[in-house]
C-alpha cells in the first residue's frame, strides 16, 4: 500500500456554521397519531418509556431506553431526486423508528417539512430510497423512465411507495438479512438459516443474493463472474455485501472467511451468461447424465463455493473451487463444477448420483429457502403450503444412478417441469484486496463505512473505513470506456477513526484517532479543520487560556441565524485566533503540533463519529450523543476564480495542479478568512506568488491589498468582519472593479515611484512551483478572458483578469497580446508599465507549449472574419470551461458560413480543443442526449441553428447575456424561424424563438380541466343559468365561450337546450269545451300528457349526442343525472297533471328504456380524458332499485367513452350475477365498445356465456333474456370488428337464419336477433370484401343472398345441429327461410362486408326488381335497406345531386305506366323508400363534411316529403301512408344532420323544431327519437365533434340509425333500442379553437386549409374563420394560421396527422399569438384600429404619427409598455432631451411594427455606443467591436442582395445613419490626429490618454491588425495598387484601407480617393 501524501501540515481551515442537529423525523414522530398504539405494541414496557410524556413515540433522548434508540435510524441525501424543485440546495431525510418511516426535506432557507410519512404493520427492518427503471413504452424512447420510490423492508415483505402515489407490496419468499438499492432496483441478501450451516459440507449451496428489478417483477437470483472463472450463481454464504451505489453501478462485498473486500460491477446479465447458467453440462464424464439432464439438472442451480475440505479452511482464494452436492444416501456425493464454463467433471471417484425426488416440488422461490436443492424458481409463488414447509425436509429416498437409472429418471420426471427463473443481474469482479500472507496476522474486519470520493483533479477513489485497524483504505479507480467497467489501481491507507465524503468540494473529512478533524482531497492532506464553537473552550483549559479571557463560544444554533449556511466566526476583538500567533513566515512542523498536544477530547465532549454527509455539510456526533452540523467551505465562490482554477486543473500535470489547488484552498479558507469580494485579489496574489513573482514589488498587486494587509502566502489574515447588515454592500462597491477602474489613474501614479526607472526590474523566482508552466497558464487564462467577453454578465470580471494577463504578456514579451489588451481596455492598460525580468538563464526551465502562437486568438476578430466571408483558422477552446466560445463559433460557422455539418462532422474545422498534453486535439464528435432530436435533412440554416441551440440547452435568457453585436445573427435566425415555425418543434425550440403559443401547445392542455379552472387560468366557465333549476337539465357543461364564437349572431344553443331538456314538467294546454265534463277533461289532459311523454322519453338519445364528452367529473362527487320528468302543468292555474292518477291506462314498464337512455346521456357527458376509476364507477351506483335502469345506461356510456375498461372484473361479475336485464345489456355493450376491435379474450368469454350458439352443445342451458342475447351478439361484432375472425363469422352467419325453437324458445322478437347477428357479422368482416381469408367454404355472400331473397333452408351444421332437432311449439315456418326475419340482417351484413369495395356484381344483387310482379313481393322497407346497401358498396359512385338519387329508382317507375292494373300503393311506397335509402347513403358518404351540394340535395327531398305530409289528403300521399312518409322524412332528416353534424345548421334546426312541436296523431316514440337524434347529431358534442366516414364509423351509424324506429318505449322487436347510442363511436373531435396565448381566451383567427388532390378535385386552398370544424384529416394537406393578425403557424399533414389529432382531442385548443400592433377580430373586425392602419390614416406616416401613450392597446409586452411610459413620454426628466425622446419613440415604433421587441436593447446599445464615441468618454472599446460586427452583418446582407436583406432584423434607416455617424467621427479624428496613428504604427509612445482611447477605437472599428511587425510592409508601398494588395494580405477591408491611404502614401490622389468613399 502506498502511503498517504501529507501536504501543508501546519495549515488549518475554518469550518462554517455550527448548528445542533436533531433528525426532523424524531420531532414528527413525537406527534404522530399512531404513535401511542405503536408504543404499546412494539416497544419496551410502558413504565420505562412513559415517565412523563405520553404523546410522543420517541420522546426526548433522556427518556428513551437504549433498546429504542437502537431502533431509530435515519439517512440524509441531497434533495431533488424525485421531487421537482427549482435549483434549491436542500436536504432530504428518511427517518425510521418502530414501524413509522418519515420522509422530510428542508433547506437553509426553508424549515423542514414532511413530504410523506408511512406507517407499516410490523417493525421496519430498513427503509431506503430506490429508483426503479420502467420499461420503455414507446419504441423510439431514447431514455427509460425512472420511478423514484421509498422501499420499506419488513420481516416478510417489502413495501414500495412511489413519488407518483403508487403502492406495491412485494412478499419475500425467504428471510432477508439485508437489502440494497442499486441502479437496477433492489438487491436482497438471503439470511443464512441454521440448516445451511449444519449442512455446509454435504449440501449443494443455495443462491444467497437476489434482485428485484421492479416491485411487480419476480425476485430472481443474481449470478456472478469472479476473476478468472465462469458465470455462476452467488451462493457463497461467507460473502456479505457492505456497499452499493448506482453511479457507477458497483457493489463492495466482504469475505468473512478471508477478511478481504472485493469490488464488483453490477450490470444486466448478457444472453450468453443466461444460457451458461441455465444450460445443463453438455458432455458429462463418466456417467450417462445426458439422459436425465433435461429433467433433473435444470432443477439444480449450478454453483460455486469455496472448497471446504475437512482438513481445514481452504486458502485457495478465488482459484479452483467445487460445489458440493447434496448427499442424502450413504454413498459419496457427486460434485459438479462450473468454474471455467467447461462441461461438468467429477471431482471424486464415485458412481453415485442422488436425486431429491421425494421432496415436494422444488420449483419455486419457497423451495430455495426451504429445500437445499435449488430448483429453478417458477414465475409465481403459488400455494401457501410452499412457504410453510419446514426449512429442511430430509429425503428418505435415494437412488444410485448406475444401478437403477430408469427408476431415477422416472421419479425425477414426476416432478412437474417448471420454467426456470432467469437471472436479471450479474456481478462481475473488478478488484479484490490482496490476501495477507502469514496466518499470524489478524484478519481485517468488515469495513464499517464505504463511500466514493474524488479529489480536486477529478481522480476517483473508493474508500473503505476499517475500524479494527483505524485506517481508511482509498482505492484509486478509473472509469473505462466500456459501461460498468472500472479499472482499480493503487491502495493508500490513511489513519482514521471515521471519515465522510464531501461531494460538493471533492474532498473528505477524516476524524483522526486523536480526535482532530482533517480535510483530505483524495489521498492528499489539505489541512486541519477548526470548528470554532467546538474547539473554542479547549483553549480555556489549555496553557493558552490567556487568549480567551473575553472569549465566548459562538452560539451553536439560535433561531435567528439557524437558516444561514455559514455561522459567524468568532469576532476578532473578542477572540484573537489562537492560530494567528503561530503562522510565522517559515513555520516549523514542531510548532504546529501544539494543536495535537492539547488533550482537549477529555475536557469537552469529543467527536466520536461523522455521519450524514450531504454536499459540503456533515454531522459530528459527540461522545455524549448530541450531534452538531458543520459545513466545510467551498474551494471558491466567485465564478471567475472557479473558471481560472478549472483552467489550471485542466492544463497542469495532476501533481502540480493538486499542489496549487491545495495551497489555494488553505489560503482562501484559513480561519478568519476574507469576505467574498476580496477573493479575486487573494487569488491573484497567491497565483502570482506561485508563478515566482514578488507581489510586494509590483505596484498593481500591492495595490490589491486594500483589504488584506499582507500577502496571505506569507502571513495570516485578519478575521473577517461581519457579513450581516448593509455595510458589506458598501464595502463591495468600494472593492468593485468599476470603482477601482475609476480610481485607477491616481492610484497607479502613486505606485509609480516604487518601481522607478532607477531601481532594476524585479526578477521572477525560477524555483517557484508554477514557473515552468507560465506560458501554458497564460494561454489558458487568455482563452478564459475571451470567454468572459462573450458574456455581458461576466464582462466586469474580464477587466480584473486583464491586469493579470497584461503582466504575464509583458514579461513573456508577447507584444501582440499586450496590444490586444490595450485595444480592449486602453485607459486601464495605459496605467501599467512595470515588467519583471525572466532570467534568460532560467528560460530552459520554462516549457513553451506549441499552441502559444505569436498571433493572439481573439474571438471577436474570428467572428468578424467569418462575417466578411474570409477563411478562418480553427479557434482554440477549453472543453467544459469555454462553452460559450464553442457555442457561438459553431453558430456562426453554421449560420453565417453556411456549413450544415459545422455542429457535427466539421466541428474540427472551426474549433480546436486544447489538451493537457500541450498539443491540439481534434474533438471527436459526440452528441449529448437531449429532448430535441437533431435531424436536419431539408431545413433552412436558421431552422437548423435554432434546433441545434435548443438541443445545447441555450435559452432566451442566455441570448440576452450575449453581446448585442455577436447575438444579432442568432436573433435574425430566431426571427426568421418565428415567422414560419414547424408545428412539431419541441417546447425548448418554441421557447427559444419566442412563440409562446407553440410552447403552450406542447404543454398539452385542454379547455375544460374542471368546473372552475382550465389549464393555467383558462377559465371557460359556463355562465350561471338564468333559470333557478337550469343546472338540472344536464346540459350546463357546454363551453359557452366557444359556442358563443361559433354561433355569435343568435341563441341557437339555448334553443337546443330548451328542446332537449326533459327535467321540467311539460305544458299541457287543453281547452275545456262546454259539453266536456270535468272527469272527461282530466282524462283528456292526461291523454294529451301521455302523447307529450312519448316525446319527453325520446329526448335523452338526442341529449346524449348534444352534450357528448363535455364534462370532467369530480372524483369525490357522483355524476349529476337530470331527472326524467313525466308530469305536466296545465294553464292557467299551473295545475299538476300526472299519469299515475289511474284515470287512463298507462303501459307497464313504460319508463324502463327512457330511464336507460337518460343514464346513457348523462354518462356520455364524461370526457374520455377524465380521471375515472373503478371505485368512482361503483360509487355512482344508486341506492334505490328504480334507478337501476339509469345506472345500466350509465355503464354503457362509460364503455362508449372508454372508461369501462377501468372497472374491476370483480365488479363486472357482481353486476352480471344480479341478473338485471338492463344492467347486463348496458355492461355487455359498454365493455365491447371499450374493447372495440381488440379480440380481447376475457371480454369474448364474458359475451359467449350469453350467446347459446357460442357455448358447447353439452353445456348447461342458461336462461339468458332475449335482449341480453342481442346485446351480446352485437358485442361480439364490436370486439372482433374488422378482424375477419373465422369461427365467429361462421356462428353469426348461421345465427342470422336461426330457426325458432327448440320448444318455446326463440319465438318472440326474432327480427332483432337476426338483425343483430347480421350487423355483427358485417362488423367482424367489415370492409374485407372478397378477401375473406379462409372463409371460401362458408360461401358467405351466397348464404347472405339466400337469407335476403328467400329459398330453401339449409341444414344446420356444427355444434348447434342437436339443439334445433326439436321443433318450435309456437311457430311453424317449414323448410323455407323466413325472409321477413332474415332479410334486414343479411342485407346490412352484405353492405358492411363489401363496404366501399365498389364491387358491382354484389351491388347488382341488391338492385330493386325491374318488374312490377317481383316488386310486389318485397317489403318497401327492405327496398330502403337494399338501396342503402347497394349505394354504400358502390361508395365512389355516390354523387351529391338529385340526379344521382333519382338514378336509384328503377326504370319501370319512371316511364309511362302500363295499362294493366298496377297497385299504386306499392309503386308510391317503393319510390319513397328507395329515395329515402339513397338519401341515407348520401348522408353516410358525406357525413361530417358539411358539403353544401349534398345538403341542398337532401334539403330538397326533405321539403318534398314535408309537402306530402302537409297535404296529406292528396292521393299520392294517402297511397304511401302517413307512417311511410314520416319514416322517409325521418331518414332524410337524419341524413341531413349527418352531413351537417356539429355545424348547428339553422335550416335543419328549424325542421327539427317543427317536428318537436308535432306530438299528436301518428307521431310516435320512434319518430320523436329520430328527430331528436338528428338534433343531437346537428350539435354533436356542443359543436366540437363531427362524424367520421371511416369503415368503423359507418358500421356504428348503420347500427344506430337503422331505419326502423320503435313504435313505443318498450318496443325492441326489430331493433334493440340500446344500439341507438352507438352513433357515438362515429364521432371524432374536429373543432379547432384558436386560444390567445396571452389572454387565454378563445378568439377568431383566419385559417388556410389546403385539400389534397383527389380524383374529384385538384389541390384546393380555402380560407376559414376559426373556431371552425375541420374536414376529415386524411383529406387535408396543410392547415395554416394565416396572418396578418396572428403569428403564422403551419401544420403539415402530408408528413403525419398525429400532431393535429392530439390538438383536436384536447378540445381543439390551438394557441395563437397576436402580433404586436394588431387587435383581435372581435375588437377590430375590419382591422381599422391597428397600428399600421393608423399610420395610413394620418398625414404623417410611420414613426412620426406614433403615439407612445397608445402602446398598451397595441402590444401586450410589459417591457415595451414600461419603456413607453418611462422613456417616450414628455415627463419632467425627459423635457430637456427632445432628440432622445424622438429617437426612443422611433425605436419603439420600429420594434412594435417589425415584431421584434427583443431588438429594443440592441437599438439602445447602438445609440449609446455612438453617443459615447461622439463625446469621447469610452473607457473601453467593447461597444465598438459590437458596432463593427453589426455593420459587417449588414454589409454581408447588402452584398447578398435584396432577398437576404429582407431577412435582416435591422431593416430601417436607423443603422445606416448610425454607421455614417461613426464614420464621420472617426474620419474627423484621423484628420486631426494622423500623427497619433503614425506614432502608434512606428511603435513610439504618444502622450494623451484621450487620444489613446480614440486611437484604440479607430484601430478596432477600421479592422487594422497589430502593425508593429507589418509597419514596414505598408509604409513601403508607393502606389495605391501595392497598398491594396498589401492590405488584403493583412486582412484590412478595402474601405478601411482607403481611409488609411492618405496617411501611408501622403498623396493627394489618395486623399481624393478617401472622400469619394
Amino acid at each position: 500500500m502506498s502511503e498517504v501524501v501529507f501536504e501543508e501540515t501546519a495549515t488549518m481551515i475554518a469550518a462554517g456554521e455550527l448548528q445542533s442537529f436533531v433528525p426532523f423525523g424524531r420531532e414528527h414522530c413525537r406527534n404522530h397519531p399512531n404513535a401511542f398504539n405503536l408504543q404499546l405494541r412494539e416497544l419496551q414496557p410502558a413504565s420505562e418509556l412513559w415517565s412523563s410524556d405520553a404523546a410522543g413515540l420517541v420522546g426526548s433522548l433522556q427518556e428513551v431506553s437504549l433498546h429504542e434508540r437502537e431502533r431509530e435510524y435515519w439517512q440524509l441525501r441531497k434533495g431533488g431526486a424525485g421531487i421537482e424543485q427549482e435549483d434549491v440546495d436542500f436536504e432530504e431525510e428518511l427517518y425510521t423508528a418502530g414501524n413509522v418511516v418519515v420522509w422530510s426535506h428542508g433547506s437553509g432557507i426553508q424549515a423542514s417539512s414532511v413530504y410523506k410519512a408511512f406507517t407499516v404493520d410490523s417493525l421496519v427492518q430498513k427503509a431506503m430510497w430506490c429508483d426503479f427503471a420502467l420499461p420503455k413504452i414507446e419504441k423510439d424512447a431514447t431514455e427509460e423512465e425512472v420511478e423514484h420510490t421509498v422501499c420499506i423492508m419488513q420481516s416478510n415483505c417489502i413495501n414500495v411507495h412511489t413519488v407518483t402515489g403508487k403502492d406495491f407490496i412485494s412478499p419475500l419468499p425467504f428471510q432477508v438479512s439485508d437489502v440494497w438499492p442499486s441502479k437496477f432496483g433492489l438487491v436482497l441478501e438471503r439470511k443464512n438459516t441454521v440448516s445451511d450451516s449444519q449442512l455446509s459440507l454435504p449440501c449443494e449451496p443455495l443462491p444467497t443474493v437476489f434482485s428485484m428489478m421492479h416491485p411487480l417483477d419476480e425476485i430472481a437470483p443474481v449470478v456472478c463472474k469472479p476473476t478468472g472463472s465462469g458465470v455462476q450463481y452467488v451462493s457463497d454464504t461467507t460473502m456479505k455485501i457492505v456497499f452499493s451505489c448506482s453511479e457507477p453501478s458497483m457493489m463492495v462485498t466482504y469475505d468473512t472467511l478471508q477478511g478481504t473486500h472485493s469490488v464488483w460491477a453490477l450490470r444486466q446479465v448478457t444472453h450468453d451468461e443466461k444460457n451458461t447458467v441455465l444450460r445443463c453440462p453438455s458432455e458429462p464424464v463418466g456417467t450417462p447424465m445426458g439422459v436425465v439432464a433435461s429433467s433433473f439438472l435444470t432443477s439444480h442451480l449450478r454453483n460455486i463455493s469455496r472448497l471446504d475440505s475437512p482438513g481445514g479452511p481452504g486458502v485457495t482464494g478465488h482459484g479452483v473451487a467445487t460445489v458440493p452436492s447434496c448427499a442424502v444416501g450413504t454413498s459419496s456425493p457427486l460434485h459438479f463444477s462450473g468454474l471455467h464454463g467447461h462441461q461438468s467433471r467429477i471431482m471424486m471417484s464415485s458412481p453415485g448420483f442422488h436425486s431429491r425426488v421425494g421432496s415436494p416440488s422444488i420449483s419455486n422461490m419457497a423451495a430455495l429457502s426451504r429445500a437445499h436443492s435449488p430448483g429453478m424458481a417458477a414465475p409465481s409463488f403459488s400455494g401457501a403450503a410452499r412457504f410453510n414447509t419446514s426449512f429442511h425436509s430430509p429425503n428418505p429416498r435415494a437412488h444410485v444412478l448406475g444401478s437403477s437409472l430408469n427408476s431415477t429418471v422416472n421419479d425425477t420426471l414426476l416432478v412437474p417441469e417448471m420454467e426456470p427463473i432467469i437471472p436479471d443481474l450479474c456481478l462481475e469482479q473488478l478488484w479484490s484486496e490482496p490476501v495477507s500472507a502469514g496466518s499470524q496476522r489478524e484478519l481485517s474486519s468488515q469495513a464499517s463505512k464505504v463511500f466514493l470520493t474524488s479529489d480536486f483533479c477529478g481522480v476517483q477513489y473508493l474508500c473503505l473505513l476499517v475500524e479494527s485497524h483505524q485506517q481508511l483504505r482509498c482505492v484509486k479507480y478509473i472509469e473505462s470506456n466500456e459501461p460498468c467497467q472500472c479499472i482499480f489501481a493503487s491502495v493508500t491507507a490513511i489513519p482514521a477513526k471515521d471519515a465522510a465524503p464531501l461531494e460538493n468540494i471533492d474532498a473528505m473529512l477524516v476524524l483522526e484517532a486523536c480526535g482532530s478533524l482533517v480535510l483530505y482531497t483524495g489521498t492528499t492532506r489539505i489541512s486541519k479543520v477548526f470548528v470554532s464553537g467546538l474547539l473554542g473552550p479547549t483553549f480555556i483549559f489549555s496553557n493558552h487560556a490567556s487568549h480567551l479571557t473575553l472569549g465566548r463560544v459562538d452560539h451553536v444554533s439560535t433561531p435567528a441565524n439557524a437558516g444561514s449556511r455559514h455561522l459567524q466566526i468568532l469576532d476578532e476583538a473578542a477572540m484573537p485566533s489562537p492560530v494567528s500567533g503561530l503562522r510565522r513566515p517559515h513555520i516549523k512542523h514542531d510548532d504546529a503540533s501544539f494543536m495535537d498536544d492539547c488533550s482537549f477530547q477529555h475536557v469537552t465532549p469529543h467527536i466520536s463519529a461523522l455521519r450524514d454527509p450531504v454536499c459540503n455539510r456533515v454531522s459530528l456526533e459527540l461522545g455524549n450523543g448530541t450531534m452538531l452540523r458543520i459545513s466545510i467551505p467551498e474551494i471558491a465562490t466567485s465564478e471567475l476564480v472557479r473558471k481560472c482554477l478549472g483552467a489550471i486543473r485542466f492544463i497542469l500535470p495532476k501533481e502540480t495542479a493538486m499542489k496549487v489547488l491545495v495551497k489555494w484552498y488553505n489560503i482562501y479558507n484559513a480561519p478568519g478568512g476574507p469576505s467574498t469580494h476580496a477573493e479575486w485579489s487573494m487569488f491573484v496574489t497567491c497565483f502570482m506568488t506561485l508563478l515566482g513573482y514578488n507581489t510586494e514589488r509590483l505596484g498593481w498587486t500591492r495595490n490589491l491589498q486594500f483589504e488584506v494587509p499582507l500577502s496571505p502566502v506569507i502571513a495570516a489574515k485578519k478575521a473577517r468582519p461581519s457579513d450581516g447588515g448593509s455595510d458589506e454592500d458598501w464595502e463591495y462597491l468600494l472593492g468593485s472593479h468599476y470603482h477601482r477602474q475609476i480610481n485607477s489613474q491616481p492610484a497607479f501614479t502613486r505606485a509609480e515611484p516604487v518601481s522607478s526607472p532607477s531601481s532594476p526590474s524585479p526578477k521572477l523566482d525560477s524555483s517557484a512551483l508554477l514557473f515552468p508552466h507560465i506560458p501554458a497558464l497564460f494561454y489558458v487564462l487568455h482563452l478564459i478572458y475571451q470567454e468572459l467577453l462573450l458574456d455581458e454578465l461576466q464582462r466586469a470580471s474580464a477587466s480584473s483578469l486583464l491586469c493579470l494577463l497584461q503582466q504575464l504578456a509583458r514579461d513573456l514579451q508577447l507584444d501582440s497580446y499586450v496590444d490586444l489588451y490595450w485595444r480592449d481596455y486602453p485607459s486601464l492598460i495605459r496605467c501599467f508599465s512595470e515588467s519583471c525580468l525572466i532570467d534568460l538563464g532560467q528560460n530552459y526551465k520554462m516549457n513553451c507549449p506549441v499552441f502559444l502562437r505569436e498571433d493572439p486568438p481573439c474571438v471577436f476578430r474570428w467572428l468578424s472574419s467569418c462575417l466578411r466571408g474570409e477563411e478562418v483558422p480553427p479557434f482554440p477552446y477549453l472543453p467544459n470551461i469555454c462553452q460559450r466560445t464553442k457555442l457561438l463559433i459553431l453558430s456562426y460557422a453554421l449560420y453565417i458560413s453556411g456549413d450544415k455539418q459545422a455542429t457535427s462532422t466539421h466541428m474540427s474545422k472551426y474549433l480546436v480543443k486544447l489538451s493537457a498534453g500541450h498539443k491540439f486535439v481534434n474533438e471527436p464528435h459526440y452528441r449529448r442526449q437531449s429532448s430535441v432530436h437533431v435531424k436536419f435533412p431539408s431545413e433552412s440554416l436558421a431552422e437548423q441553428l435554432v434546433v441545434w441551440l435548443a438541443s445545447e440547452d441555450f435559452t432566451i435568457k442566455d441570448l440576452e447575456s450575449v453581446p448585442f453585436g455577436v447575438a444579432l445573427p442568432i436573433r435574425e435566425a430566431i426571427y426568421s424561424c418565428r415567422e414560419q415555425p414547424c408545428s412539431d418543434w419541441s417546447e425548448e425550440v418554441c421557447l427559444l424563438i419566442g412563440r409562446q403559443d407553440l410552447t403552450k401547445q406542447a404543454h398539452k392542455m385542454t379547455l375544460i380541466k374542471s368546473k372552475n379552472s382550465v389549464g393555467s387560468g383558462l377559465s371557460l366557465d359556463p355562465p350561471a343559468s338564468t333559470e333557478a333549476d337550469g343546472e338540472e337539465d344536464g346540459m350546463s357543461d357546454i363551453i359557452h365561450e366557444v359556442t358563443g364564437l361559433i354561433w355569435s349572431q343568435d341563441l341557437r344553443v339555448q334553443e337546443v337546450r330548451r328542446l332537449l331538456q326533459s327535467s321540467r314538467p311539460v305544458r299541457v294546454s287543453v281547452i275545456q269545451l262546454p259539453e266536456v265534463s270535468d272527469h272527461e277533461y282530466i282524462e283528456e289532459k292526461e291523454n294529451k300528457l301521455l302523447q307529450l311523454c312519448q316525446r319527453t322519453m325520446a329526448l335523452s338519445v338526442g341529449r346524449g349526442l348534444f352534450t357528448l364528452f363535455s364534462y370532467h367529473p369530480v372524483p369525490t362527487e357522483p355524476l349529476p343525472v337530470p331527472k326524467l320528468n313525466l308530469t305536466g302543468r296545465a294553464p292557467p292555474r299551473n295545475a299538476m297533471v300526472d299519469l299515475n292518477s289511474g284515470n287512463i291506462d298507462v303501459p307497464p314498464n313504460m319508463t324502463s328504456w327512457p330511464s336507460f337512455h337518460n343514464g346513457v346521456a348523462a354518462g356520455l357527458k364524461i370526457a374520455p380524458a377524465s380521471q375515472v376509476d373503478s371505485a368512482w364507477i361503483a360509487y355512482n351506483k344508486p341506492k334505490s332499485p328504480e334507478l337501476a335502469n339509469e345506472y345500466a345506461g350509465f355503464l354503457m356510456a362509460l364503455g362508449l367513452n372508454g372508461h369501462l375498461t377501468k372497472l374491476a372484473t370483480l365488479n363486472i361479475h357482481d353486476y352480471l350475477t344480479k341478473g338485471h336485464e338492463m344492467t347486463s345489456i348496458g355492461l355487455l355493450l359498454g365493455v365491447s365498445a371499450a374493447k372495440l376491435g381488440t379480440m380481447d379474450m376475457s371480454v369474448t368469454r364474458l359475451l359467449s356465456i350469453h350467446i347459446p350458439a357460442l357455448l358447447p352443445p353439452t353445456s348447461t342451458e342458461l336462461d339468458v333474456p332475449h335482449n341480453v342475447q342481442v346485446a351480446a351478439v352485437i358485442g361480439i361484432g364490436l370486439v372482433y370488428q374488422g378482424t375477419g375472425h373465422r369461427h365467429n363469422a361462421e356462428v353469426l352467419l348461421s345465427e342470422i337464419g336461426r330457426p325458432p325453437g327448440p320448444e318455446m324458445e326463440y319465438c318472440t322478437d326474432r327480427e332483432s336477433y337476426s338483425l343483430a347477428a347480421g350487423l355483427a357479422l358485417g362488423m367482424v368482416c367489415l370492409g374485407h370484401g372478397s378477401n375473406l381469408i379462409g372463409m371460401t367454404d362458408l360461401n358467405v355472400p351466397e348464404q347472405l343472398y339466400q337469407y335476403m331473397v328467400g329459398g330453401h333452408r339449409r341444414a344446420q351444421v356444427g355444434a348447434n345441429r342437436e339443439r334445433h332437432k326439436s321443433p318450435s311449439y309456437q311457430i311453424k315456418e317449414g323448410d323455407t327461410i323466413n325472409v321477413d326475419v332474415t332479410c334486414p340482417g343479411a342485407t346490412l351484413a352484405l353492405a358492411m362486408i363489401y363496404l366501399k369495395t365498389n364491387n358491382r356484381s354484389i351491388a347488382d344483387w341488391l338492385k330493386p326488381p325491374d318488374t312490377w310482379f317481383l316488386l310486389d313481393f318485397i317489403k318497401p322497407e327492405f327496398l330502403l335497406l337494399r338501396t342503402l346497401a347497394r349505394c354504400i358498396i358502390m361508395w365512389d359512385e355516390i354523387l351529391p345531386n338529385t340526379d344521382w338519387v333519382k338514378s336509384n329508382i328503377p326504370q319501370i317507375m319512371k316511364g309511362t305506366l302500363p295499362s294493366e292494373d298496377i297497385n299504386m300503393e306499392t309503386m308510391s311506397q317503393a319510390q319513397d323508400y328507395i329515395t329515402a335509402g339513397a338519401c341515407m347513403a348520401l348522408g353516410l358518404r358525406f357525413a361530417g363534411s358539411a358539403n353544401s351540394d349534398a345538403f341542398d340535395c337532401l334539403y330538397e327531398y326533405a321539403r318534398t316529403f314535408m309537402k306530402h305530409i302537409m297535404t296529406f289528403s292528396a292521393t299520392n300521399a294517402v297511397q304511401t301512408g302517413f307512417y311511410n312518409l314520416q319514416t322517409g322524412l325521418s331518414m332524410v332528416l337524419l341524413a341531413m344532420s349527418m352531413v351537417m353534424a356539429g355545424t348547428g345548421n339553422l335550416k335543419v334546426l328549424q325542421l327539427c323544431r317543427f317536428f318537436h312541436k308535432r306530438t299528436g296523431g301518428e307521431m310516435n316514440y320512434g319518430f320523436h327519437m329520430a328527430h331528436h337524434m338528428a338534433l343531437g347529431l346537428l350539435f354533436l358534442g356542443g359543436g366540437r365533434y363531427s362524424l367520421s366516414t371511416s369503415n368503423s364509423a359507418i358500421a356504428a351509424l348503420l347500427c344506430a340509425l337503422y331505419p326502423h324506429f320503435p313504435a313505443h318505449s318498450t318496443d325492441n322487436r326489430y331493433h334493440l333500442q340500446a344500439l341507438r347510442h352507438l352513433a357515438v363511436l362515429a364521432a371524432e373531435p374536429r373543432l379547432l379553437v384558436p386560444v390567445d396565448v396571452d389572454s387565454l381566451k378563445p378568439c377568431y383567427a383566419l385559417l388556410e386549409v389546403t385539400y389534397k388532390e383527389s380524383k374529384w378535385y385538384d389541390e384546393t386552398t380555402v380560407e376559414l374563420m376559426a373556431p371552425t370544424m375541420l374536414p376529415e384529416l386524411h383529406l387535408l394537406k396543410r392547415v395554416k394560421v394565416k396572418g396578418p393578425r396572428y403569428w403564422e403557424l403551419s401544420v403539415d399533414l402530408s408528413k403525419e396527422t398525429q400532431h393535429l389529432k392530439s390538438i383536436l382531442s384536447r378540445d381543439g385548443v390551438l394557441y395563437v399569438k397576436l402580433r404586436a400592433g394588431q387587435l383581435p377580430y372581435k375588437d377590430d373586425p375590419q382591422g381599422w384600429k391597428s397600428l399600421l392602419a393608423s399610420t395610413v390614416n394620418h398625414r404623417h406616416s410611420g414613426a412620426g404619427a406614433f403615439k407612445p401613450e397608445a402602446i398598451s392597446t397595441l402590444t401586450s409586452d410589459p417591457v415595451l409598455v414600461s419603456f413607453a411610459q418611462l422613456f417616450c413620454n414628455n415627463s419632467e426628466e425627459m423635457k430637456n432631451r427632445e432628440e432622445t425622446l424622438v429617437l426612443f419613440s422611433a425605436m419603439l415604433y420600429e420594434c412594435v411594427t417589425q415584431e421584434c421587441p427583443e431588438m429594443l436593447p440592441t437599438y439602445i446599445a447602438i445609440e449609446q455606443a455612438v453617443g459615447a464615441l461622439r463625446q469621447g468618454d469610452l473607457p473601453q472599446t467593447f461597444s465598438l467591436w459590437q458596432l463593427r460586427l453589426v455593420v459587417e452583418l449588414w454589409d454581408s446582407r447588402v452584398m447578398k442582395g435584396f432577398e437576404s436583406r429582407h431577412a435582416a432584423l435591422l431593416t430601417s434607416e436607423f443603422l445606416p445613419v448610425m454607421k455614417n455617424m461613426v464614420d464621420v467621427i472617426l474620419d474627423k479624428w484621423l484628420k486631426d490626429n494622423g500623427s497619433v496613428l503614425k506614432c502608434y504604427m512606428n511603435g513610439e509612445s504618444f502622450p494623451k490618454d484621450i487620444q489613446c482611447v480614440a486611437l484604440a477605437c479607430f484601430l478596432i472599428y477600421r479592422s487594422i491588425p497589430y502593425l508593429k511587425n507589418t509597419r514596414s510592409q505598408l509604409e513601403g508601398c508607393s502606389s495605391m495598387g501595392e497598398l491594396i494588395s498589401c492590405g488584403r494580405e493583412l486582412g484590412i477591408p478595402f474601405r478601411d484601407l482607403l481611409r488609411l491611404a492618405p496617411l501611408l502614401l501622403n498623396s493627394t490622389a489618395a486623399g481624393s480617393a478617401l472622400f469619394a468613399v
